[in-house]
């Protein structure tokens, strides 16, 4: 495994094919990473994946299964999410290469980080890229752009193990990053103060919050400067209150 052994995991979400997460089960172990999670996966634990596990049988055998990708990612404090297309919610992708020197910097500070993977048929869904911080997209030909999901994993375990290899340096912090139930915690609060206030979401789309979610995603929040913001929306509550 990878020397470094950084925090950095590996996320299928409604993973349909067995033989897929054998496949990305050996994708990982070609590039040092070891921790396999599945989201609501299908039975994987058969002849198609171990075969094409073809000697990564640990990391198979390790893989932590979870009902839904919340509770995957609840202590991970960068998250990424692929997807070969723009949502409703417009990120800024970013490419493999910057993806994975971000992963490793922020691994090295001793943060967990997640990269993940949607269903071979639909990739990701809105409500699943809602909890990621960024959005990662593999360039490929115009003419034909599909990758099947242990080659989406192997490029991106590649480009990981390259930015690990290297001299990443790791972010200065004084606090570790805020990590998705930190952040989960902070909506439900902010959610809770706006109702005080009798805020409602006058947009046309309705995506109000989903678009507060980017804001905060993107400002990549550490646990200090999280507890600054629980402890103004506090004061409001009290002030409401009074």
């Amino acid at each position: 495994m990878m020397d470094t052994a950084l925090p950095v995991r590996i996320v299928l979400s409604h993973t349909s094919h067995p033989g897929n997460v054998g496949a990305v089960a050996r994708a990982m172990k070609n590039m040092g990473l070891s921790e396999l999670h599945l989201v609501n996966p299908c039975e994987y634990r058969d002849y198609e994946a171990y075969a094409r596990a073809s000697g990564a049988d640990d990391v198979l055998n390790a893989a932590v299964v979870h009902p839904q990708l919340h509770s995957a990612i609840s202590d991970c404090g960068l998250v990424f999410g692929t997807s070969a297309r723009q949502r409703h919610i417009p990120f800024v992708p970013v490419e493999p290469r910057d993806c994975a020197a971000q992963a490793v910097q922020v691994a090295k500070a001793g943060n967990r980080v997640a990269v993940v993977f949607g269903s071979e048929r639909t990739g990701l869904q809105n409500e699943e890229l809602a909890l990621c911080h960024h959005l990662v997209t593999i360039p490929t030909s115009d003419v034909y752009t599909s990758l099947n999901l242990a080659m989406a994993v192997q490029i991106i375990a590649y480009e990981i193990f390259l930015a690990a290899r290297g001299e990443c340096a790791a972010p200065e912090r004084d606090e570790p990053l805020a990590t998705i139930d930190d952040l989960e915690r902070m909506y439900v609060h902010l959610s809770d103060v706006l109702e005080g206030t009798h805020f409602r979401d006058h947009s046309q789309s309705g995506n109000l919050m989903s678009r507060v979610r980017r804001i905060f995603n993107r400002a990549q929040l550490d646990q200090r400067e999280l507890r600054i913001l629980r402890g103004m929306l506090t004061a409001l509550q009290d002030k409401q209150q009074a």
